[in-house]
This record gives structure tokens, C-alpha cells and sequence, in this order.
């Protein structure tokens, strides 16, 4: 069965309010003392851009006076569990204290020994399916599948995943990566087979396969890699992807042309981020701080500036203290309260069926 947050994050939008108050729950003076006696944080893989990291890093250093070290930003999931292994001995600047990886690089991390447990002092309003029961690892952020859609060429939008199959959007729809190889685009296959009425996580693969064989045979499907750049020139002016690179593309584009970010009325698939510490961090102190301030209020809504949907997102709207400003650039609150967010098992079988069985029943060679 699918492991559905949505239990835990439903919203009453009406509970959403603009505040500019945020809770004042700070960490231990110890740790804060701990911390500061270390002096530095050693990131990786936390480019600027992404989620808004450029802010929260600053946010850090003018909170708590460490520096902060940054290795790497470019790199991915499995370069930052490599930078932890080939770093067990190192207590120099080339170690990572923290990481911040795809979900299924968190139980493989615990398991290898290379990450450490803490529970942050906001542990509880973590839902439980988005975190490790000891603490080794925790959901941090979190993104849902959208269609980003160029409204220069698109005159009515698709709001549901059946929609698509419409002949007005005929080569309109792209994938933003190719489903054989990039979990983006296989998700999105996933998150189609759910938006087609399958109930059943082991069947959606095969439902979502079948409907895009069926959009491919109709015209609809181009089979492009969809990125900001196909989506302004209009050869994709539909992509499937995450809402928050969509967010971010209509900022970029700044109106030319001009984006909408729709998340489809059923079928809504998220993606989940994690933090960790590592098992052998150089400033243990100084990575738990960090923990600290980002799963704070104040470092959750930091990440929702960056359009990246923070965690305790609905704890934070549940106090009202979301402002209205953050909640005017995003999608409708109603439907992010749909997401399921398939377990580590399901993304698995999910991601071998698609890969298999693309070629033969979509046909679309998508590059």
C-alpha cells in the first residue's frame, strides 16, 4: 500500500495565514557553546540555487557566527556518501560534516555505518514515514510532480493527468528526463498510472506505462527532455517535473514567456530529500546545529522561499505561520494535500518495471 503523508498533511486552508511570527524554540546553550568552539560546518553538495540553500547558509553563519565550508556544490547524492567514505580518518577540510541526499541514500548510509543518529528538538512534527525511528536520517524537503506549462502556447491548461490525452495538446507534452534512466521522468509514469485510478502501488507502473504508450500513439508526447530552455522556445510546452524547478524556471523566464505551474488533481506523487550527519564528522557539534536551524521554523521557511515544500509544512501552516507572500507563489494548498509519497520499496519496483518495459509498450525514445 502507499505510504501516504497526506494523512499526516492534510491542510484546512483556511488554517494558512500570513504571520510574521516565528517560534522562538532555540537548541541547548550547550550545543550552541559546542558548536561555536568548533568554529565550522563542512557542507557539500548545497548549491545556491537549489531550494533556496544560498539563503539558508547565510541565515546560519549570521545566526550562529560559524563558518561554513562548502564542498562540492555541484555534486550528487552518491558523491556525498563517496566524500564520507573516502574521508573516515580526515578531520581536515576535505570531510563533510552533514549531507543532504535523495531518500533511498539514507537507510543504505545508516546501514553502511556512515551516518549518526541525532533527533532534532522539532523530531515530532516530522511525520513518522518521512524519517529513520532512531534518527539517523530525516525527510528535509520535499517536491510533487507538475505539469509546467508555456500559457504563450497552452490557452487552456491541463489541470488532471487525463487531460493530456486531450488531441489540443497534441505535441505539447514532454518528460523532464529520459524514464529508462532519470527517477524524475519515472516518477512522473508512476505518478500518471496513480492519476488513472490505479490503487494498487505494485500496478501503477504498468497503468502509468500504459498511458503514456497511449499519448505517445496519439501525437501528444514529445519525446524531448523537457528543461527551461525547450519550455520558452515552445518546442515543450508541457513538462512534467518537479514543481519546484518549475517555480524556479518562471522565475528565471520572468514572464517571457509567461509559466504556469500546475500540480494535477489526482496522481500527486512527492519526492523527498534527507538530512543526515555523517558518522565521522569533523565538527559533530557544528552539524548538529546545523540540524537545528534547519528544521526550525525559521530554516523551513527558508526552503519554501526557494520553492522546495519543507517538511513540517503543515505544521507550520496548522500554527499560521506561513506567510501569505511564500503561499501566493505556489500552486493550490488543496492539492499538495493529495501527495503520496511512495516507500523506498515501491520506488524500487516502480523504477525497474519502467526502465524494462518503456521501449515496448511507450516506444518513445525520449533524449
Amino acid at each position: 500500500m502507499i505510504s501516504n503523508i497526506s494523512r499526516l498533511l492534510s491542510l484546512s486552508t483556511a488554517m494558512i495565514v500570513a504571520s510574521t511570527a516565528i517560534a522562538a524554540a532555540e537548541p541547548s546553550a550547550e550545543l550552541i557553546a559546542a558548536a561555536k568552539k568548533e568554529g565550522t560546518l563542512t557542507t557539500i553538495a548545497l548549491p545556491h540555487s537549489w531550494c533556496g540553500y544560498g539563503d539558508v547558509i547565510a541565515g546560519f553563519k549570521a545566526k550562529y557566527g560559524l563558518e561554513v565550508n562548502e564542498l562540492n556544490p555541484d555534486a550528487g547524492s552518491g558523491d556525498e556518501i563517496e566524500a564520507i567514505k573516502a574521508n573516515k580518518g580526515n578531520t581536515g577540510p576535505q570531510a563533510p560534516d552533514v549531507i543532504d541526499v535523495g531518500l533511498s541514500f539514507g537507510p543504505s548510509a545508516k546501514k553502511d555505518g556512515l551516518i549518526q543518529p541525532y533527533k532534532v528538538s522539532t523530531w515530532d512534527s516530522i511525520p513518522d514515514s518521512a524519517k529513520d525511528a532512531e534518527g539517523y536520517w530525516y525527510g528535509d524537503y520535499y517536491g510533487v510532480l507538475s505539469f509546467v506549462v508555456n500559457t504563450d502556447i497552452v490557452k487552456n491548461v491541463p489541470k488532471s493527468w487525463d487531460d493530456l490525452k486531450k488531441s489540443e495538446y497534441a505535441n505539447s507534452v514532454s518528460l523532464a528526463g529520459d524514464p529508462r534512466v532519470a527517477n524524475q521522468a519515472y516518477m512522473a509514469v508512476y505518478a500518471a498510472g496513480l492519476g488513472a485510478g490505479e490503487t494498487d502501488a505494485d500496478k501503477a507502473a504498468q497503468t502509468g506505462l500504459n498511458f503514456f504508450g497511449e499519448i505517445n500513439k496519439a501525437g501528444n508526447l514529445v519525446p524531448v527532455i523537457g528543461k527551461s530552455a525547450s519550455l520558452a522556445q515552445g518546442s515543450t510546452p508541457i513538462v512534467i517535473g518537479w514543481d519546484y524547478n518549475g517555480l524556479a524556471w518562471r522565475d528565471s523566464l520572468k514572464g517571457n514567456p509567461p509559466v504556469e505551474i500546475v500540480v494535477p488533481s489526482t496522481g500527486v506523487v512527492a519526492g523527498v530529500y534527507v538530512q543526515a550527519i555523517s558518522a565521522f564528522a569533523p565538527h559533530p557539534n557544528a552539524a548538529k546545529l546545523w540540524m537545528e536551524y534547519l528544521y526550525s521554523d525559521e530554516g523551513q521557511l527558508a526552503w519554501l522561499k526557494g520553492y522546495c515544500h519543507p517538511i513540517r509544512f503543515n505544521d507550520l501552516a496548522q500554527k499560521g505561520l506561513v506567510p501569505k507572500e511564500l503561499l501566493d507563489k505556489l500552486p493550490p494548498a488543496e492539492n499538495y494535500a493529495k501527495a503520496v509519497f511512495p516507500t523506498l520499496d515501491e520506488q524500487g519496483k516502480s523504477k525497474t518495471a519502467i526502465s524494462k518495459d518503456w521501449d515496448s509498450v511507450v516506444g518513445a525514445n525520449v533524449k
